[in-house]
């Protein structure tokens, strides 16, 4: 064999092992996103007596490991790990929780081999705890609340499939940016828009004006939109050092109503109260007195709506130029109440804190 011949058998060899090494190179799987789940308990993680069982049954029984271990399906679209932070039916909710939990997630959301969390929620409380984490949380990586309507015992039980997508949401390229969202039955909500509408259904979160951010369509998840209001790392709120968070109480506002409620919160400390008030956060005229006996103690008021949707109209059923009123905005009680605690940390001025409530 002449030394032609040995040359071009050198470059044919070294052809196919280049060609070999593409073709290598193009059937290795894509690297998996590194997600963390930290579970705080709720019906996601409940037990019923039956297989029908979906209501009476018992939430937060479950720990991490045991919903980690249930959805085997996990390995295929991350790298997953869990933590206990709570084990709680969400109406036993707390500040002390929602700072622990929002400490852990910051926490997590430095480290380079976290990609995203996941967090599984009772769905009581669970759009609180979404709007909580929408402004204390100062990252971009997707952090995704999830829950389930039913226990994992019960046919047709919704959480292991919610758990499935939430994972795979947390560890999209499209997710980053969108502050923290809520996903159940296929929809992406963001947690300042969404709320539960329904006590038993499997459709019960929805954002009744606004909509959703997307939807998930097989496992891959669409945006249709992005939210506009400030959140995450766009926020001026820091709980690094926070031990607990200003009480700020919610009076519901009814025919015949007095200011019997006020008075009370207002003496057990509180240092906001938000008036869930009638129409576009209506005040009753007998209301006004223990409104203004509280406001002489530093307590600041918001005026939000019990309707639970549409805009409270600054200066529309109330003159909050003249009462030092805060008018909520679109929030419902429940989130201006954690946007007013949120606001009381930095301030107590009624004027910043309604700036916050245009702004948030």
């Amino acid at each position: 064999m002449n030394r032609k011949t040995y040359l071009l058998l050198a470059i044919l060899c070294l052809f196919m092992f280049s060609l070999q090494a593409v073709c290598f190179a193009a059937e290795e799987p894509a690297q998996l996103p590194n997600i963390k789940i930290l579970a705080t308990g709720g019906t996601i993680a409940g037990s019923g007596a039956t297989s029908t069982t979906t209501v009476g049954y018992t939430a937060a029984v479950a720990p991490v490991d045991a919903l980690i271990n249930n959805v085997p399906e996990l390995k295929k679209v991350a790298n997953v790990s869990g933590e206990q932070i709570s084990q709680i039916a969400s109406e036993n909710m707390t500040n002390e929780v929602w700072l622990k939990l929002a400490k852990r997630v910051n926490q997590l959301l430095t480290q380079d081999d976290v990609d995203g969390i996941v967090i599984t929620h009772g769905t009581d409380t669970l759009e609180e705890t979404a709007y909580f984490l929408n402004l204390v949380v100062k990252s971009d990586k997707p952090v995704v609340v999830v829950g389930s309507m039913r226990p994992p015992t019960a046919m047709s039980a919704d959480g292991m499939l919610n758990l499935y997508r939430a994972t795979i949401l947390a560890g999209s390229k499209d997710a980053v940016g969108k502050g923290v969202m809520v996903m159940l039955n296929d929809t992406i909500h963001s947690g300042r828009d969404v709320t539960k509408t329904i006590t038993d259904r499997v459709d019960t979160f929805r954002a009744p004006e606004i909509g959703p951010l997307g939807f998930f369509t097989g496992d891959k998840a669409v945006f249709y939109r992005a939210p506009l209001r400030k959140h995450t790392t766009a926020t001026e709120f820091d709980i690094t050092k926070l031990s607990d968070l200003p009480r700020v109480d919610i009076v519901y506002h009814y025919a015949n109503n007095t200011g019997v409620m006020i008075e009370a919160v207002t003496k057990a400390g509180a240092k906001g109260i938000v008036h869930a008030g009638t129409g576009n956060g209506s005040i009753g005229k007998v209301e006004y007195p223990a409104i203004e006996a509280a406001q002489k103690q530093g307590v600041v008021i918001v005026r939000s709506a019990r309707v639970g949707n549409g805009i409270v109209a600054r200066n529309g059923e109330a003159d909050d130029d003249k009462y030092n009123f805060v008018a909520g905005d679109n929030l419902n009680p429940q989130k201006a109440r954690i946007l007013l605690m949120l606001a009381l940390t930095k301030t107590s001025n009624p004027q910043d804190i309604q700036r916050m409530f245009w702004e948030y």
